[in-house]
């Protein structure tokens, strides 16, 4: 678990974690238009408030607020379509930062990394992703309610809605990953990141409650505001963690030593992993050496083949 933590910061997570709430902050509301405008085009009330009070419940103690401003776009078809064009455009940054962040944990070399086009259809299948994460719980809470035996219905709904967590974190590893990754390695911090997710879900109401109960009278909408983003924060370092967890069982990044020197073999593996993620051109090619064979070890790492373009 130690070396999960040290990974951590070795790839600057607090920064990652802040990049991704900021970016999530800002589609969020976009993101709920676009969701209000397209069951708006079903027609069907009884779906349009299933999926959307699911999905607000993903906020604890703020779905409410969210939903009073998350009314559904109207106007001519055209004018509608270029609108909700550009909330998607708007709300891609948040796929844009994830694949950035996950970039990051598994120290992907810059030169390497997909273009703009392939991460643009990569956040699409993300967000798509995303919305059947969402639908799905909805459905199933309809037929919880439909159900004779409503406790005996309600706990398995709080059973399947953990393994919908835990699956849902599979497919967004997967998205985010590079592919030679195989998904078996994936698995671990999904399951980490569905059980804290759901924890989250489960003791988020209660907490914020707590904290801010009275913040709410004196601040207004600045306690609803950072109560949102300290929420989102949470979210983003718990996704954080549970994917260092791939990578370090991946490359078995253990042990690490808590004060250098000196460096163990997971320390070096580490460091070398980080100054090769810097590579931003084709020519470009660094080599890392320790102690005192570092000369010849950074020519002979220099001289290896590049890597695979991430695809």
């Amino acid at each position: 678990m130690f070396g999960v933590v040290k990974k951590y910061g070795d790839d600057r997570g607090p920064a990652l974690a802040a990049l991704l709430t900021h970016y999530g902050f800002m589609s969020l509301f976009p993101l709920l238009l676009i969701l209000t405008t397209i069951l708006g085009f079903i027609g069907n009330a009884h779906v349009e408030h299933s999926v959307v009070g699911e999905a607000l419940k993903q906020f604890p103690v703020y779905g409410q607020q969210l939903g009073d401003v998350a009314h559904p776009l109207s106007g001519s078809v055209p004018g509608l379509l270029l609108g909700l064009f550009g909330l998607l455009y708007g709300a891609l940054g948040a796929a844009q930062s994830a694949q950035h962040a996950m970039a990051q944990v598994w120290n992907v070399p810059g030169v390497v990394r997909p273009g703009y086009g392939p991460r643009l259809a990569r956040g699409l299948v993300f967000f798509v992703a995303l919305g059947f994460g969402i639908a799905l719980p909805a459905a199933l809470a309809g037929v919880a309610t439909a159900g004779g035996q409503r406790t005996i219905m309600r706990l398995a709904l709080s059973v399947v809605g953990l393994l919908v967590n835990v699956g849902l974190y599979v497919v967004a590893f997967r998205i985010l990953t590079p592919k030679t990754i195989p998904t078996r390695e994936l698995v671990p911090g999904a399951i980490l990141g569905g059980i804290g997710y759901t924890l989250l879900l489960t003791a988020g109401t209660a907490l914020v409650q707590h904290q801010l109960r009275h913040a709410q009278v004196v601040y207004g909408q600045f306690a609803f505001v950072l109560g949102l983003i300290g929420w989102l924060y949470l979210v983003s370092q718990l996704s954080l963690y549970a994917a260092e967890l791939n990578v370090v069982r991946s490359r078995q990044l253990w042990p690490r030593s808590i004060v250098q020197p000196p460096l163990t073999e997971a320390d070096q593996q580490v460091l070398h992993d980080i100054a090769h993620q810097e590579e931003r051109r084709p020519e470009q090619r660094v080599g890392v050496g320790f102690g005192p064979n570092a000369p010849a070890q950074a020519a002979e790492d220099a001289n290896e083949p590049p890597p695979k373009r991430w695809l």
